[in-house]
């Protein structure tokens, strides 16, 4: 938490950090404060701000990846709840992870991602560390690519893809551009117009590609057709 006032006074707690002073009704501030512009409603969530206004007894929300009862209500799965058990019959002491995250816990997830097996792990070739969520990731990663990369300093996304993945880059110092990705009129990939945009996409280019779940469509390829993006960004 920080607040900014007047004649400051810093007191820190933890990773709390207050200023205390005159409050922000100063008008320094109020100035300040107004030129801060409203940022445009997010476009999926806003499918389940009107599905709550919705009066239909039979409406289903589609749009935000969630599990819900019969009764509309949160449905945990059976396999979040037996890992809750676990965690809390370890007796955990809530210690600070280390900066790069959970060995254990990353080693396990890019085994996971890549196969235990992958010749980059044989032969060390990756750097791994935990991050919050995706889009913890995405920002770890675009700002590491914003300070180190001197390659090509265009990332090229899917169209579509989530929305807040564009300003992820852009703040990062990343130009943003397009390639294709879904048909909306077969609701299927567009496997040609991906090709063609890869092959055109220059040499130490960045392209994000979504591994699975593609966001917001849900369309992956095929294992045939990973095989055949591989080969063309190698």
């Amino acid at each position: 938490m920080l607040s900014l006032l007047k004649s400051p006074r810093i007191h820190k707690a933890g990773n709390n950090v207050t200023v205390f002073g005159t409050n922000l009704s100063d008008t320094r501030y109020k100035s300040w404060l107004a030129g801060v512009k409203m940022a445009p409603p997010d476009a999926i969530l806003g499918i389940t701000e009107a599905f709550l206004k919705d009066e239909n007894p039979r409406k289903v929300n589609l749009g935000v990846g969630a599990y819900r009862d019969d009764d509309n209500k949160p449905w945990v799965l059976p396999s979040v709840k037996e890992a809750e058990k676990r965690v809390i019959t370890q007796k955990m002491n809530k210690e600070y992870a280390p900066i790069h995250g959970l060995t254990a816990f990353y080693n396990k997830s890019i085994e996971l991602a890549l196969g235990p097996h992958a010749e980059i792990l044989m032969n060390k070739r990756n750097a791994t560390v935990q991050s919050l969520s995706g889009t913890g990731a995405l920002r770890i990663g675009a700002a590491f690519l914003g300070l180190f990369w001197k390659g090509e300093r265009m990332v090229y996304l899917p169209t579509p893809t989530w929305p807040n993945h564009r300003p992820i880059f852009m703040h990062s110092g990343l130009k943003v551009a397009n390639y294709s990705y879904y048909d909306p009129n077969t609701r299927a990939l567009n496997e040609q117009g991906l090709h063609e945009s890869l092959c055109k996409i220059p040499e130490k280019s960045i392209v994000l590609m979504h591994a699975c779940a593609h966001n917001p469509t849900g369309v992956d390829p095929t294992e045939d057709q990973w095989c055949e993006i591989s080969c063309i960004m190698k």
